[in-house]
Order: C-alpha cells, then structure tokens, then sequence
C-alpha cells in the first residue's frame, strides 16, 4: 500500500484483498476490497498518513463508525469492522454498495418520477428517524449522501451514508469537534440554524 492510496492486490490485515480505489478525497480513501475468510465484497474507509496528526479528523471518523454502528435500519450502510492499519490510520469496514449517490444520479439522469422519488425519500426519512431516536443528528443531508441500490428482488433501496460531522449524544466528542470548528456541513443544504451555529442543530435541520 502506498501513502495516498492502496494497491489492488494488497491483503490488509491478513483476511482483506483489495481490489480496486472507489474514490479517493484529501484526507481519505475507500476502496473495494474482498474479505478472504467470509467470501464477500466489503467497502474499507480509511485514513490517509498525512492526516492522521490532525485529531478533529480522526475523531469525526471514528464519531462516523460509532453513529453508523448503533443503526440498524437497512437505510444506512452497515459497518462489519473498525480498527487501525499496520500504518496507524483508522480504518471502517462497511457492507458494500453496488449502486451510485443520489446526487450523481439526478446529473446523470435528471428528475425521478414522482412515485420513485417519494419511495426514496421516505426510506431516507426511515434511516434518519431511527437516527434522531438515538439523538444522534446527521447535519449534512445532501444527495451525495444518498446512496441508492437494490435490493435481492430488484426494488430500489436508499442508504444513508456519511455520520462523519454527526452530532451524537457524546458531549464530550461533540464539545470538542464544535469548539475547533463552529460551521460544519454543506452551506447549500444547510438549515439556517445550522449556518448560525452547527453545535445547536436538532433533528429539524436534518429535516430541512
């Protein structure tokens, strides 16, 4: 594996096989892999070495793995493994998604029809209940954090992705995330609350 990326090929942690780089940002990198000992494909987030002095950053992933974990919705992508690499970066196992975000779809083939988009939304609205019920507020609700697939009959079914800037009934996480950083999320998506202060936002942003 090299620092900005792993190589197809490459056993990490000796039970999975990377395939191939889904995507690949500043601070870190998902990728297929293939878990030797269950013979299935997996998704691995992880970290890359020239962030992980940086400890908002490692904290907002592992606050992501820690939100996703506690949700059992079939709307939010399941998370099989968290841990550290050989090199030190965190790393988050997840159920992997053959599919594309929301956000690509609608630019790729414009509109949905209105029966498909109110399904989609509705399963979102699933995945984001159960969310609030544990106090836990995802605070960037957009279309590329909308990630849609199928299921084994072939009906579409809409994953909730990114708990990274979540905020969680873990105050002392939280404190210390929202005191380094006061705005966190996607002004365009963004509830006006939100704008003015990330660390107040409720349930009610994520509906906005």
């Amino acid at each position: 594996m090299t620092d900005a990326a792993p190589v197809a090929g490459t056993i990490l942690l000796g039970k999975y096989r990377v395939e191939k780089v889904l995507g690949e940002g500043g601070m870190g990198v998902v990728a297929r892999a293939h878990h030797l000992q269950l013979d299935e494909p997996v998704a691995i987030k992880f970290l890359l070495p020239e962030v992980l002095g940086n400890q908002e950053v490692v904290q907002r992933f592992l606050r992501e793995a820690q939100a996703a974990v506690k949700l059992k919705s079939e709307h939010v992508a399941r998370v099989i493994d968290v841990g550290s690499l050989e090199s030190g970066a965190p790393y988050m196992v997840m159920e992997f998604l053959d599919g594309g975000d929301l956000g690509a779809m609608l630019r790729h083939y414009g509109s949905f029809v209105p029966p498909v988009a109110v399904e989609l939304i509705l399963q979102g609205c699933d995945a984001l209940a159960e969310a609030h019920a544990l106090g836990i507020v995802h605070r960037d609700v957009k279309p590329s954090n909308l990630f849609v697939t199928r299921r084994r009959d072939g009906s579409l079914l809409l994953k909730v992705l990114d708990f990274g800037i979540s905020k969680a009934p873990i105050a002392a996480l939280d404190s210390n995330l929202t005191r380094t950083q006061s705005v966190m999320g996607t002004p365009a998506y963004m509830s006006p609350e939100q704008m003015r202060s990330t660390r107040n936002a409720d349930a009610r942003s994520d509906i906005w």
